[in-house]
C-alpha cells in the first residue's frame, strides 16, 4: 500500500530520539536525564497517593469528558468548563488544532526551529508550513511573524511562550499587541507548556475568542510527563469542534486522577518553580565560569552557547558517551547552543563535572 502524499512527504526521521533508544545505541544501562525538560522533582505526593489508591480500578476506562478535571481547571482559570478540552498532552491537542483548522493545502506559520511536532502535524495533515527565523538573540520575531501572517493569510500561527527551545519569554505587552495585530481570520495556537514557571500576570491576558487556543500541560511543573495529559483553553465553539474529532477514550484514567490531585497541591508546584529558578541560576554561573554565553530562561531548561554548531554537537555527543543526556537546538541562530534541563542537585553536579571535563578535553 502507498501512504497519502502528505504522509509520504514527511521525512523519515524521528523528531525526538528517546533516552531508551540512546541507551541501547551506546550500550548504557542508565543516563542522567537532562534532555527532555522533564521535572526531576517528580509529581506531587498527593498525586502519587491518589493514583496509587485508584490503581485497582485501572480496569475501568477514564471519564471521556474529564468532567471533574475540567471543573477544577475552570476554577483555576476562572472560566466555564465548556471552554476547556483535555487531551493526552499538548502534542495531541496540537494535532487536533491542525487537523480541525488547517485544510489540505492550507497555510500555517511558525518560527524556524521551534518545537518541531507542530511541523509534523501540518505536513501530516496536508498543510503547508511557512517559517520565520528567530531574532539573533533567540527570541521569536513577532514583527516578522506578523508580516508573514499578513502576507500568507495562514489558518493557524503557532507560537510557544515561553519558547522552546530557547527559553525566551515574550512580555505581556508585546504579546497583546502581536495578538491584536494578527489577521482576524488567523488562529493563534499559543503553546504555554512552561506557563507554570511564569507569574500569570506576565502572560497574555485571559481571552476566550475563536481565534485563540492556549495549550497547557501537566508534564512540566506538575511532573507528570509520563502520564501524558494536557488541556486547551478556548471558546465553547472550538471545544465543540475538537469534540468531533478527538479520541474520547484516549486519556489515561490515572492521569486524570493525578492531574486533579496536582491542582489541589499548589504548594508543591511552587516548590518546583522555586527549585527550578535556583537551578537556572546555577547554570548561568556555570556558563559564566566557562566563559560561555547563555540565554536567560523562563522555563525548566537553559541554553548554553558553545560557539558553533559543530562544537555544540561534539560536546553533546561526548556527554552522551559519558552518560549525560542533553539536547541541542537544530536551527540557527540557536544551533551553537546546547540545551540542558533542570535536574536535581546531584544531577546538576554530574552535568557540571562532565561538561568541564569535556570542554577541557576539547581545548586540549
Amino acid at each position: 500500500m502507498i501512504p497519502t502524499p502528505a504522509v509520504e512527504a514527511i521525512p523519515a526521521t524521528t523528531p525526538f530520539i528517546g533516552p531508551e533508544q540512546l541507551m541501547r545505541e551506546t550500550h548504557q544501562h542508565d543516563l542522567v536525564r537532562l534532555g527532555a525538560n522533564e521535572s526531576a522533582f517528580g509529581p506531587s505526593p498527593k498525586a502519587v497517593a491518589a493514583m496509587s489508591r485508584e490503581l485497582p480500578r485501572l480496569c475501568w476506562y477514564g471519564d471521556p469528558e474529564s468532567l471533574d478535571l475540567r471543573d477544577a481547571l475552570a476554577g483555576k482559570h476562572r472560566c466555564d468548563p465548556a471552554q476547556i478540552v483535555v487531551g493526552s498532552g499538548i502534542d495531541d491537542l496540537m494535532g487536533l488544532a491542525v487537523r480541525a483548522f488547517v485544510a489540505a493545502g492550507g497555510t500555517a506559520i511558525a518560527t524556524t526551529g521551534t518545537y518541531p511536532t507542530f511541523a509534523y502535524h501540518v505536513t501530516g495533515y496536508s498543510g503547508r508550513l511557512v517559517t520565520v527565523p528567530y531574532r539573533d538573540d533567540g527570541t521569536p520575531d513577532c514583527g516578522a511573524l506578523l508580516a508573514a501572517a499578513h502576507r500568507f493569510a495562514p489558518a493557524v500561527l503557532y507560537l510557544a511562550n515561553p519558547d522552546n527551545p530557547s527559553g525566551r519569554f515574550i512580555a505581556r505587552s508585546e504579546m497583546s499587541s502581536f495578538y491584536e495585530e494578527l489577521p482576524r481570520d488567523t488562529l493563534l495556537l499559543l503553546d504555554e507548556a512552561y506557563a507554570d514557571f511564569v507569574d500569570e500576570a506576565e502572560l497574555l491576558a485571559p481571552a476566550f475568542e475563536d481565534r485563540l487556543i492556549r495549550l497547557r500541560t501537566f508534564s512540566k511543573a506538575f511532573g507528570m510527563a509520563g502520564a501524558r495529559i494536557g488541556y486547551a483553553l478556548t471558546t465553547q465553539r472550538n471545544v465543540q469542534t475538537f469534540q468531533k474529532i478527538r479520541l474520547h477514550y484516549g486519556i489515561n484514567r490515572n492521569a486524570q486522577i493525578g492531574a486533579l490531585a496536582s491542582l489541589q497541591d499548589d504548594a508543591f508546584r511552587k516548590h518546583v518553580v522555586d527549585e527550578t529558578a535556583r537551578a537556572r541560576e546555577e547554570y548561568y554561573r556555570l556558563a559564566a565560569a566557562l566563559r560561555c554565553g547563555c540565554i536567560e530562561s523562563r522555563t525548566n531548561f537553559v541554553c548554553i552557547d558553545l560557539g558553533s554548531a559543530q562544537r555544540a554537537t561534539g560536546v553533546m555527543d561526548e556527554l552522551l558517551r559519558r552518560g549525560v543526556w542533553i539536547r541541542k537546538p537544530g536551527a540557527p541562530p540557536l544551533d551553537s547552543y546546547v540545551r540542558v534541563s533542570v535536574g536535581t542537585q546531584d544531577m546538576r553536579a554530574i552535568f557540571e563535572r562532565e561538561l568541564r571535563a569535556v570542554l577541557d578535553a576539547v581545548s586540549a
